[in-house]
């Protein structure tokens, strides 16, 4: 029986996918080569069905939704502006959120990772239309898609957010996307969110605090100094280890109210506390415990 290259993947030890990582990170292939084979991957955010569902629960949890009838829903109030953080090997977002009666959507991310397969993108508008959308804007060409769909992308990283007018977003959401936001730049991300989100906007973010190497904490194990050094953070299993509460606090300091909607957490941890570095080391349990949160953020007020 042939195994999945998946099942294949899951076999392989943490530090082993570190030692392969940091070498194939540095040969010189593009990145549409990586995702063919599965090793460096920004997301599955290139399947109409998966892309729409996400999109839908983000926004419902903002409350950003019209549903009174189901199940054809639009925005609330007239629309509004999207911001995506991260959106990763598609802009199907911002074509979700142009049928659903967004007036304009930011997709900001690290690099230019999407897809400019225009097909691609034809084919998401085809089975909205099936839904019951109405919209015929995409027509396989990705240069009049973004036109056509009001889509800005911008793809240097987090210092694109100075490009965003104050005020200008009532939509953010990302889907397993800060955690991978470098620590250094963490706090001024978390700002420029909050300077650009309307003072009735709503932000909306799934975040996973496991190791992306095999689901647990193996990158507690590293000192400050070698985590974060150019040769680790730049070899594609990065995370920046901002910790559940540590974040929430980050989120606090910017002038955010937070709710968590949703916690996972482990029954027990998945690893033994005297292998983890300091300060990890030093952490509760209950803190070390958790593996993911929803968090929904919104403006305090005046700062």
């Amino acid at each position: 029986m042939q195994m999945s290259l998946g099942k294949l993947k899951k076999m392989i030890p943490w530090w082993a996918k570190i030692g392969a990582k940091i070498i194939f990170s540095r040969l010189n292939f593009n990145y549409s080569f990586w995702k063919r084979i599965q090793l460096f991957e920004h997301g599955d955010m290139n399947d109409p069905h998966r892309a729409y569902d996400i999109f839908v629960l983000h926004a419902r949890a903002a409350g950003m939704l019209d549903e009174s009838l189901p199940p054809y829903l639009k925005f609330r109030c007239g629309g509004g502006a999207v911001l995506e953080l991260g959106p990763g090997d598609s802009l199907f977002s911002g074509v979700i959120a142009k049928f659903l009666g967004a007036t304009h959507s930011w997709m900001v991310d690290a690099g230019a990772f999407a897809t400019r397969d225009g097909n691609a993108y034809a084919r998401l508008a085809k089975y909205l239309i099936d839904m019951g959308y109405a919209g015929s804007f995409v027509d396989g060409d990705f240069d009049r898609m973004l036109t056509d769909c009001q889509i800005t992308y911008l793809t240097n990283g987090a210092a694109c957010l100075s490009e965003i007018p104050d005020d200008s977003v009532d939509f953010c959401f990302s889907n397993a996307v800060l955690e991978h936001v470098p620590k250094n730049d963490f706090k001024e991300m978390v700002r420029q969110l909050r300077r650009i989100l309307k003072p009735d906007g709503v932000c909306v973010h799934r975040v996973d605090l496991k190791d992306h190497l095999g689901g647990a904490l193996n990158n507690l194990r590293f000192s400050e100094t070698v985590w974060e050094s150019a040769f680790f953070s730049n070899s594609g299993f990065y995370t920046n280890r901002i910790r559940f509460s540590e974040m929430l606090d980050m989120f606090r300091w910017a002038g955010f109210s937070c709710i968590t909607s949703h916690v996972v957490q482990w029954d027990t941890l998945p690893i033994r506390r005297s292998l983890l570095a300091q300060p990890f080391r030093d952490l509760p349990d209950n803190e070390l415990r958790v593996s993911g949160f929803d968090v929904v953020l919104r403006p305090m007020g005046d700062q």
